[in-house]
């Protein structure tokens, strides 16, 4: 009885060595690469706007479809951060012809996207604005579920595959 449950345990441990561990390191590995090429098109794609000042729908419509050849589906979010600047005299003690502050005020996804879903497709940025984007996978990929399933340790909420660029324009997109 005790030889038979040996050899039980022994062929349990034997089949999570040979399938389950290098399972979860090929889904590991995919992740990995997964956030490689989303990294890489977030950075290309954020540098390209700063470049032309602009966002068109085709850069963006092929930012997307770059994303999804990863094999997930993406939470996208743009922020532009738009100088406004305030020529006023600001009055001091200690300097009296200082030029008054730059201010930023933010747009966001809703209203960008409805500007590049306009007849002209484009959203246009002046130079000295801050553009950024922010990526997170929402799907829960393979190698979240497998380590869900033997560690417990990643909630519901994680997310495996994420990337984040940002930068000043520097030229006009008109």
């Amino acid at each position: 009885m005790g030889e038979s449950l040996t050899t039980i345990v022994a062929i349990f441990l034997a089949a999570i060595l040979m399938f389950i561990f290098p399972l979860m390191s090929i889904s590991e590995r995919n992740d990995d690469i997964a956030q490689l090429g989303v990294q890489t098109a977030t950075i290309e794609f954020v540098d390209n706007v700063r470049t032309t000042g602009k966002i068109t729908q085709d850069d963006y419509n092929a930012y997307i479809q770059t994303l999804a050849a990863t094999g997930n589906t993406y939470d996208v979010n743009m922020e532009v951060k738009v100088l406004d600047e305030n020529p006023g005299k600001k009055t001091t003690w200690a300097v009296t012809d200082k030029i008054g502050e730059n201010i930023y005020y933010s747009v966001y996804n809703s209203q960008i996207e409805s500007a590049l879903n306009s007849p002209s497709g484009t959203y246009s940025l002046k130079e000295g604005d801050l553009f950024s984007v922010s990526v997170k996978n929402t799907n829960r990929t393979i190698s979240q579920m497998l380590r869900n399933f033997f560690y417990t340790i990643s909630g519901n909420d994680a997310y495996q595959v994420s990337a984040q660029h940002a930068g000043v324009v520097m030229s006009n997109g008109n």
